[in-house]
């Protein structure tokens, strides 16, 4: 269900596990995958685990994957019985698709753009809303649920940067607020009929949400599930290991054998993240921006920072987190998690005389090796 909000280009975010210290999302399927808000800039890649044995009374290791949302997933877990709740977890993935992929014409997310008055929200639909909403309250609209027709409007990879004038700009902007949606306990309400609502920015981190639930819901205390980039771990490996998610080094190169780790980040019982683009970018004076959009001015941002790694306690938050401080950029970014101890960020950018450099939280100094 991954299509371009903040960002546009493409790239392949796969945030996947990586075996002791060293290692090996865009937004839209095939065509959904993410090449735009994730249209991240880091790649996971988890390289998965060898089988643990299974022993009478000892945990049994898991592990499966699979295509959606227009990337892969992964998931892996301990358990006692060594149940395999693949076809569980690809039912999930296909209700949700059903409530919030841009593309199926028949989806609870399509018929509310369509303004189709007939249509219930599901409870998927209701919590990317309220949570949408309460993440664009809290950034000040940095994260916005309503940015699409900008997006679509620039063009991948700001494809059509030369034909967008101010009148287009300001044109577009009248039908991108947080505020123009809502919900009055039975439908979903627009201020204006051109209003379209896209949790690409946010949705693959929910999903990851709702698969860790289900686990847990299993009596599954250890796992990882990662879905096109976006990581939630709980527990430990059968050794007592945390899990190791390698986040990329940046390159000008999109092939995977160019590709090397920039850090690695120790997990325990949280989620991470990733938003940026610095496979898709434009250069003036030295420096590369990213194309990320501003919802608030209808432009591409005017900062270098070309990735942003959040990590938060559910993925849904760590996704739209990673997107809003892509918006703001490093330096408000910093003055915003100040504020929000909860959060983690390891942020990337790019300096015209130093080059690529980086910047995390105080958090993250004992769980983040570069």
């Amino acid at each position: 269900m991954r299509r371009p909000c903040y960002k546009t280009g493409s790239a392949d975010n796969v945030h996947r596990e990586i075996q002791g210290s060293h290692g090996e999302n865009g937004r839209r399927m095939p065509p959904e995958i993410k090449p735009i808000v994730k249209i991240i800039t880091f790649a996971l890649s988890v390289m998965l685990f060898q089988s643990c044995g299974s022993k009478k009374n000892e945990l049994q290791l898991v592990k499966f994957g699979g295509l959606a949302q227009g990337t892969t997933y992964a998931v892996t877990y301990y358990d006692s019985a060594g149940v395999n709740y693949h076809a569980d977890i690809d039912t999930i993935l296909k209700n949700i698709d059903q409530s919030l992929s841009w593309y199926q014409p028949q989806s609870v997310l399509s018929r509310v753009n369509r303004n189709d008055t007939s249509v219930i929200p599901d409870r998927y639909f209701l919590d990317m809303l309220n949570k949408s909403l309460e993440i664009s309250e809290m950034t000040n609209g940095a994260f916005d649920v309503t940015v699409a027709p900008l997006v679509s409007a620039w063009g991948f990879g700001l494809s059509n940067r030369e034909r967008m004038t101010k009148k287009t700009v300001d044109s577009l902007l009248q039908l991108v607020h947080y505020r123009y949606v809502a919900f009055d306990g039975k439908k979903i309400i627009k201020k204006y009929p051109g209003v379209k609502i896209d949790f690409n920015a946010i949705a693959q981190g929910y999903t990851v949400d709702v698969i860790s639930e289900f686990l847990e819901s299993k009596g599954i205390q250890n796992y990882l599930v990662e879905l096109g980039g976006e990581v939630r771990g709980k527990g430990r490996k059968m050794n007592g290991a945390l899990w190791n998610i390698g986040i990329e080094k940046p390159a000008d190169s999109n092939r995977l054998d160019h590709r090397m780790i920039q850090a690695i980040l120790r997990l325990e019982n949280r989620s991470v993240a990733t938003s940026g683009s610095y496979r898709k970018f434009y250069i003036e004076n030295g420096i590369r921006y990213s194309h990320t959009i501003d919802p608030s001015t209808g432009y591409p941002v005017r900062h270098s920072t070309l990735s942003v790694t959040v990590v938060a306690a559910t993925c849904a938050d760590a996704d739209a987190y990673a997107t809003a401080l892509m918006v703001m950029g490093m330096e408000e970014g910093k003055k915003f998690l100040s504020k929000h101890p909860e959060l983690q960020a390891y942020f990337l950018y790019s300096d015209s005389a130093d080059g690529l450099k980086s910047y995390m939280t105080d958090g993250l100094n004992d769980l983040i090796s570069e």
